[in-house]
């Protein structure tokens, strides 16, 4: 198997678990950093992930993992939430954060300006569209250098 397909299998026994306790996947990554193999589990929940989220996911998924045994290479397994700056990469990003405020740089001046941010209305492979509260504004992804979950403190 391949680290793709290791994600896959983990989604498909982690998804039941975060049903259950009301917590949505943000993503799931099997990598090598180093020497080292991880397997990584990102969650979310409105208001925020807690430890004792990350632990109830962890120690339930712990117990499949060892049955299961389906990694063949050393990894530690590590559940988190995916941080309140967490930057949308792939089409599961964009699901999960439609309708939340983004940040988007972009890296070319447009109207004078190189960040914006708004509510993510809508997406597809060559563009986003914000909601600015004034507009909608649609931007093509080729000049995209950076859009993120924005947050306000």
């Amino acid at each position: 198997m391949n680290a793709r397909e290791y994600e896959e299998k983990t989604l498909d026994f982690i998804t039941p678990i975060l049903e259950e306790l009301s917590l949505s996947l943000w993503d799931v990554v099997f990598e090598k950093e180093g020497r080292e193999y991880s397997l990584s589990v990102y969650i979310d929940k409105p208001g925020g992930v807690t430890v004792d989220d990350c632990e109830a996911v962890s120690s339930r998924m712990n117990e499949i993992l060892d049955r299961e045994d389906y990694i063949r290479e050393p990894y530690t397994f590590v559940v988190s939430s995916p941080g309140l700056d967490r930057e949308l990469v792939r089409e599961r990003d964009f699901i999960n954060a439609r309708g939340r405020k983004v940040l988007i740089h972009t890296y070319r001046s447009i109207g004078g300006e190189k960040e914006f941010t708004g509510v993510l209305n809508d997406f597809d492979k060559d563009s986003v569209t914000i909601d600015t509260g004034e507009e909608k504004q649609k931007f093509l992804r080729r000049d995209i250098s950076l859009i993120r979950l924005a947050f306000d403190f």
